[in-house]
């Protein structure tokens, strides 16, 4: 019986996609409840705009810096049994969401939240890449959508609970926390079962590319996250204020259109990653951010109804950025995915948070709605990505 047979390959694998994806909606989910709850939490603690920018920074900070260590550890041992333990850090930060009693607790919180997604990402999306050999960007888009899926329900899910004390908030929270820990234990054991199949190794027309050409491509690739992360963040910290100055919306409301936003990004996804396999990854990367610019940029003057539907459109063209991106760069350095993953994961995280903290300071300046004008003009980058070379 062929070791490499693309039936054997796909399918005992499956089981251990569906699973990560599953677990990578609850990590999101609980990733996303401390921007969810900032208007909130800036009413109970009293907080500044600057000071939930730093909580987002603290969070984003801890992840940056732990998910390359993770993924270069990973790429010479794989090591999915780690995988359990990441929500087990997302479970420590959810109890203590419900004990907190001040800005410095809040802050332990979001170092908690963010330790639990640095030991998830790289190990989990370089499990997810294997279980669909020859198809990176469905696999890649799979685990994207698991992710995308629990980002948007944080708002819809907090909006439902926003009457409940914040101490039995956390118990349902860390409920859901061990749900994804027996969720990454199955998948554990699922892959388990297939270790005796070897790793193949394939190099396609990035992976040969001389050094120079290598490393212009990686910085285009980061520059692009640049621009949609710092884009997003000023989307999933302050789109709900903007959303509330603007049109006096309840905070309610402003958390559904939140989560309309969200669901969008989801839904993207799902189309994106067989639009990857089948037209490659650099006509995704320009159709994904420039597609985004005119209706980011139509956003911050419109009416609400056209903002919310503009938003979505936004969230539509935007989904598929990532995966894209990131698939390209493990193309370009083969044998490297764990800490190509942990890298690109981690600058997603660290450049989310220093801009989380600036917008934040400059709304305190400037107020919400005119920087979130001027981040909606961030999408224009997305030229950069004429510059990027070929791909199948």
């Amino acid at each position: 019986m062929p070791a490499h047979s693309p039936v054997l390959a796909t399918y005992p694998l499956a089981p251990t996609l569906l699973l990560i994806a599953l677990a990578h909606s609850v990590n999101d989910l609980l990733q996303a409840v401390l921007p969810s709850l900032y208007p909130v939490l800036q009413q109970q603690y009293q907080l500044s705009y600057s000071q939930l920018g730093v909580m987002t920074l603290v969070f984003h900070l801890v992840a940056c810096l732990c998910q390359p260590v993770v993924g270069w550890f990973t790429d010479r041992r794989p090591c999915p049994r780690l995988l359990p333990w990441a929500m087990l850090g997302l479970l420590a930060g959810m109890l203590c969401l419900g004990r907190a009693s001040g800005f410095g607790d809040l802050l332990g919180v979001a170092a908690l939240v963010g330790l639990g997604s640095s030991v998830f990402h790289p190990e989990a999306s370089r499990a997810a890449r294997a279980a669909l050999p020859g198809r990176a960007g469905q696999a890649q888009s799979v685990f994207q959508l698991g992710g995308n899926v629990g980002s948007a329900a944080a708002p819809l899910l907090l909006a439902a609970l926003l009457r409940v004390p914040m101490t039995e908030m956390s118990l349902y929270l860390a409920t859901l926390a061990l749900a994804g820990f027996g969720l990454l234990c199955g998948a554990v054991r699922a892959a388990a079962k297939t270790t005796a199949q070897p790793a193949t190794r394939t190099v396609n027309n990035l992976g040969r590319l001389p050094r120079g050409r290598k490393v212009k491509a990686l910085l285009l690739l980061t520059l692009l996250i640049f621009s949609k992360y710092v884009y997003l963040a000023c989307v999933a910290n302050f789109y709900t204020f903007f959303l509330i100055e603007r049109f006096a919306v309840s905070i309610e409301r402003a958390q559904l259109y939140l989560f309309v936003f969200l669901l969008a990004i989801a839904l993207g996804t799902l189309v994106g990653g067989p639009l990857i396999d089948r037209i490659g990854r650099k006509r995704v990367i320009v159709l994904s951010i420039l597609g985004a610019c005119p209706f980011a940029l139509l956003l911050p003057g419109a009416t609400l109804w056209l903002a919310v539907t503009l938003s979505v459109l936004v969230g539509l063209f935007l989904a598929s950025a990532f995966a894209a991106i990131l698939l390209m760069a493990q193309d370009l350095l083969p044998g490297r995915e764990g800490l190509v993953a942990g890298a690109f994961f981690g600058f997603t995280f660290g450049i989310s948070g220093i801009a989380a903290a600036g917008l934040g300071a400059m709304a305190d300046h400037w107020g919400v709605a005119a920087t979130f004008t001027a981040a909606s003009t961030l999408p224009l980058l997305g030229a950069l990505a004429f510059g990027l070379p070929k791909d199948k």
